[in-house]
C-alpha cells in the first residue's frame, strides 16, 4: 500500500507542479471565505483516487475534497491533494501531496511529496521515517529558546480564534524564531526531518496530519492534543516536537511560563 500512495503522490505532484499559473477557476468553501479549491484540487484528487481504486476497490476513502466515508474500517485511505493551496494559487512554492492508509482506526502508512523539490516522505509504523530513502531523526534541541517552531493558523479564525495570536505571541518570546509555511503536513514532515523542533496548530482535518503524526513518531518524536493526551487525527488539535521540549510547548499553550 505505501508503495501504491507514492505512485499516486508522484502523480499527482507532477499534476500540481505543472499547474501552477494555469488556475481557471477559485471557489470558496461553504462559510470559509479564506478556504480556497479550484479545479487544480479536484484534479489531483481525482488522480489518486483512481490510482487507488486500481489496487483496492473496496478500501474507504476520506478525502479533502470530495468527503468520503469517515467511519470504522478495516482499511481507510485519507488523502489532501494539495495541502497549501493558498500558496499554490499565489505562485508560492509551498505545497504537498498527502495521503495515509488507516488500518482499523489506526494510521500505519503515509507519505508526503513535495513536488516543488522533488522530496518524498514516506513511513510506515514500526518501520521508520525517511526522506527520499534516507531515515529521519527528530531535533536533539534540548531548549525552548534554542528552537525553531512552525505553526499554522485556521481558516476561520474570525469566528473560532482558539487563543491563536496568544499562543503565537507566547511562543514568539518562547523561542529562537517561529515560521509559518502555510502545509500542516509539510509543517509535521519538517519536525520528523530535524527541520523544525516543534509545531503546534489549533484546528486540523484528519488528511492534514495523519501521514505527518506518523512521520514524527516515527522519527522519535513525539505528538499530543494540548492537554497532552493523543494522538488522535480526528481531534482538531496536535502539538508535535522532538519530544525534549514538548512539556514546555505544553505548558506554554496551557497559559503558563517555561523556566530559564
Amino acid at each position: 500500500m505505501l508503495h501504491v500512495a507514492i505512485e499516486a503522490a508522484r502523480e499527482a505532484g507532477a499534476f500540481l507542479k505543472e499547474s501552477v499559473g494555469k488556475v481557471r477557476t477559485i471557489e470558496t468553501k461553504k462559510g470559509e471565505e479564506r478556504n480556497l479549491v479550484s479545479e487544480i484540487d479536484r484534479g489531483s484528487e481525482e488522480r489518486i483516487i483512481s490510482t487507488i481504486r486500481r489496487h483496492y476497490p473496496m478500501h474507504l476513502i476520506l478525502a479533502e475534497e470530495s468527503g468520503g466515508q469517515d467511519a470504522p474500517a478495516d482499511y481507510k485511505w485519507i488523502i489532501d491533494p494539495l495541502d497549501g493551496t493558498t500558496n499554490f494559487l499565489h505562485g508560492v512554492p509551498i505545497f504537498s501531496v498527502t495521503i495515509a492508509v488507516e488500518r482499523r482506526g489506526e494510521v500505519v502508512a503515509g507519505v508526503v511529496y513535495d513536488p516543488n523539490l522533488d522530496e518524498m516522505f514516506t513511513a510506515e509504523k514500526g518501520s521508520g521515517a525517511f526522506l527520499n530513502g534516507q531515515r529521519l531523526r527528530v531535533s536533539r534541541t534540548s531548549e525552548l529558546i534554542n528552537s525553531l517552531l512552525v505553526t499554522g493558523f485556521p481558516y476561520d479564525i474570525v469566528a473560532h480564534r482558539g487563543n491563536v495570536v496568544e499562543h503565537f505571541v507566547h511562543f514568539l518570546m518562547a523561542a529562537r524564531g517561529l515560521r509559518r509555511l502555510g502545509s500542516a503536513a509539510m509543517d509535521l514532515s519538517y519536525v520528523a526531518a530535524g527541520r523544525f523542533d516543534g509545531y503546534w496548530e489549533v484546528s486540523l482535518n484528519p488528511w492534514d496530519m495523519a501521514a505527518g503524526v506518523l512521520f514524527v513518531q516515527e522519527a522519535g518524536g513525539r505528538v499530543t492534543d494540548f492537554a497532552g493526551a493523543g494522538p488522535d487525527i480526528y481531534r482538531k488539535q496536535v502539538v508535535a516536537s522532538n519530544g525534549i521540549i514538548h512539556d514546555p510547548m505544553l505548558q506554554i499553550i496551557k497559559g503558563g511560563t517555561v523556566c530559564a
